[in-house]
């Protein structure tokens, strides 16, 4: 192998490499953590039938996202890992905390406990 084939494939790996460590930190620095009510992206703060846990199961069991009320802002929670969102379900109506990156009103759930 020559000398600049080698260099070549040198700064290859470093470009990948700082490419990949840049894109893992941005992903990491960008969690946040937010504490509220867990609702439905649908009707938000203003539940339309019955408690605001029945109104929520429901709405989410016809499509609506849940979403966390946090003071008068409501962000769509998205995710689809089954503890998360066996634990919205248990705190729908509740306060929960969620962890996860905010884009614009929408959360990329990492996790979620009940508070």
């Amino acid at each position: 192998m020559d000398r600049g084939s080698r260099w070549f494939r040198a700064m290859v790996a470093v470009v990948l490499s700082a490419t990949l460590f840049s894109t893992l930190y941005a992903f990491a620095a960008g969690k946040q953590t937010f504490t509220g009510e867990v609702g439905d992206a649908m009707c938000g703060r203003n539940h339309m039938e019955g408690t605001a846990a029945d109104c929520t199961r429901t709405c989410v069991a016809k499509g609506s996202k849940f979403a966390l009320v946090v003071g008068e802002k409501v962000y769509i929670l998205d995710t689809t890992d089954k503890a998360a969102l066996a634990t919205l379900d248990k705190q729908a109506g509740k306060n929960a905390t969620v962890t996860g990156v905010l884009n614009g009103d929408t959360i990329a759930v990492s996790a979620v406990t009940a508070k």
